[in-house]
């Protein structure tokens, strides 16, 4: 029972000091607001292209709302020392850590939200596969979170996140299917695509949203729960080596 009051403390902490702030609360529905209103409008077809332009904006809404806050708040919590209180807690690191990525995950979830919402007003969403489209936010959710998560104990100061962050980030949306299909990129570019975890998630929420999926069901979520894994299992190493002593 001490462990899970604890879990759910740093849960509560950290959406109070970080997540639940009205700047972050502004962005987060600013952010997929424009990023759904540059897509539909630019791409001049009207409500036509609702559905079809739906899961590029719902995976960046969710890859920018876990990454960008929580790649951050774990560099700085490291950087002023106090993640080390959170040491003393009686958890284990990775209930820990699975406490520390929960606020993330919320809030990027919740940030899908807002451009579901928008086609759910702009067009007619009774054809979605909601059974699919709900666990692949979910799952890119936690994916994107835990590539924060990667990219936070892989560095030491919080402008070194931010741009490790972008390193990995921008590419995703140009070579993910976002907004095109991969078989239309360059042929050496493809192989890098696949590497992607992004990838796989955009490919689930295409097929749900009955546009075209490249790829089996099964097989998108099976490697998107193999790069959560990894990433996490990667994460807690780092952690043992370079910030326990």
């Amino acid at each position: 029972m001490t462990r899970w009051i604890a879990f759910w403390a740093v849960i509560v902490k950290d959406l109070r000091a970080y997540y639940l702030k009205p700047p972050n609360i502004s962005w987060g529905l600013i952010f997929p607001i424009a990023w759904t209103g540059m897509f539909f409008i630019r791409s001049g077809r009207g409500m036509d292209s609702v559905l079809e332009l739906l899961p590029g904006v719902v995976a960046i809404s969710v890859l920018f709302g876990t990454t960008s806050m929580l790649a951050v708040t774990v560099t700085f919590e490291k950087r002023h020392r106090s993640f080390e209180r959170l040491l003393l807690a009686p958890l284990p690191l990775e209930l820990l850590m699975l406490a520390k990525t929960a606020g993330a995950i919320m809030f990027g979830t919740a940030n899908a939200l807002v451009p579901i919402g928008l086609a759910a007003l702009l067009a007619d969403v009774s054809s979605v596969n909601w059974a699919a489209l709900a666990p692949a936010v979910v799952l890119i959710a936690v994916t994107s979170t835990f590539l924060g998560l990667f990219i936070a104990v892989s560095v030491s100061e919080v402008f070194e996140a931010q741009t490790f962050s972008n390193f990995l980030r921008f590419p995703m949306v140009f070579l993910c299917g976002l907004f095109f299909p991969i078989a239309s990129l360059p042929l050496f570019l493809r192989p890098l695509s696949y590497a992607l975890p992004l990838t796989y998630g955009v490919d689930i929420l295409h097929g749900a949203v009955g546009t075209q999926q490249a790829l089996p069901l099964a097989l998108n979520f099976g490697v998107l729960a193999a790069f959560c894994a990894v990433l996490f299992l990667v994460s807690l190493r780092n952690i043992r080596r370079r910030w326990i002593v």
